[in-house]
């Protein structure tokens, strides 16, 4: 089976994965397997735990990681990346959003700066961003772009890793030579057509006004008549995916507020990594040095293609029969 080519990208191939986390693995370990006197990654403290779990573990063997703080509102300082940017730097990993607040970075400016003043690789975990909002990889200086096809409505099972020409991995499975001996293992077929439907749609039907509308009325909505709710981010909406809102309810648990949501059939997530057995916030949020009282009544709501003005009404009807304003 040929590989498919990314639309907007520069020619180089797509390889089929079975998910954003394992693009993300293959990306990072495979290129410091590759290339093992580059033992220094650069990543944030709010990476998605795909990257930020991996780096923690290659931190156990031997790597080095030096970890990029943000401030209040999720953004990175684009000097502490210089700073950290060395000789025998191997890989730099920086999401393009967040999975929690939405928050974009810099992407251009962080690619020109690491082929600037390093040799290093850089990789992107593009999941969230994918079909949200325009991606032209060929104004983008990136090597490896980690991508999961159900955050774009097709199905869970399948993601891709954009290779540039230029960064070399070696094998993630080897076997029977698929994926260009890339990726071996029979490929599910009915998988990848769907994300290459999935990501049609998205570029002949973009919807990014669509749920950027929706969002900004619930997350309005939600400010203006629940005077304990705190948004989790930059207020700029320009620097945010256009689908996602992290609000928290001071004085409120989030996971108590999802459960009750849940049971009206509203789907939200809880920003928060509370369960029955721990009592922590996300590390996002703690990354964020959102307070305790505030991180622990966040609740993440997306909207999408699908969502209807009806379903917002519906939402801010439920919220107000679970938390006092």
């Amino acid at each position: 089976m040929r590989a498919l080519r990314l639309p907007n990208s520069s020619g180089q191939a797509i390889v089929f994965t079975s998910c954003g986390s394992e693009s993300d693995n293959w990306a990072i370990g495979g290129f410091l397997e590759a290339n093992p006197t580059r033992r220094h990654i650069i990543t944030t403290r709010v990476e998605h735990e795909a990257v930020r779990n991996l780096c923690e573990h290659l931190a156990e063997r031997g790597c080095e990681v030096t970890w990029l703080e943000v401030d209040r509102n999720g953004e990175m300082d684009l000097d502490d990346l210089c700073r950290a940017l060395r000789r025998d730097t191997g890989i730099v990993s920086v999401m393009m959003a967040n999975n929690e607040t939405g928050l974009l970075f810099p992407i251009e400016e962080i690619g020109q700066m690491v082929r600037e003043y390093s040799d290093a690789v850089f990789h992107v975990d593009g999941v969230q961003a994918v079909a949200k909002l325009p991606i032209n990889l060929k104004q983008l200086p990136v090597d490896l772009f980690a991508i999961s096809g159900h955050k774009f409505h097709a199905p869970k099972g399948i993601g891709a890793l954009y290779i540039h020409h230029g960064a070399k991995l070696p094998p993630f499975i080897i076997g029977g030579g698929q994926e260009r001996g890339r990726r071996s293992g029979t490929e599910a077929v009915h998988n990848i057509v769907a994300l290459g439907r999935a990501a049609k749609l998205a570029i002949e039907s973009p919807v990014h006004d669509h749920v950027r509308r929706l969002r900004d009325r619930l997350e309005d909505s939600i400010l203006k008549q629940f005077t304990n709710a705190r948004l989790n981010g930059t207020a700029d909406r320009d620097k945010r995916l256009p689908n996602t809102a992290n609000i928290s309810f001071e004085g409120y648990d989030g996971s108590d507020i999802l459960r009750q949501l849940d049971s009206k059939g509203i789907c939200v997530s809880t920003g928060s990594a509370c369960n029955a057995d721990s009592a922590e916030v996300s590390a996002v949020l703690r990354a964020m040095k959102i307070p305790y009282e505030i991180a622990r009544g966040s609740i993440r709501f997306s909207v999408g293609r699908y969502t209807t003005e009806a379903e917002i009404d519906e939402a801010l009807s439920a919220l107000r029969t679970i938390v006092t304003t």
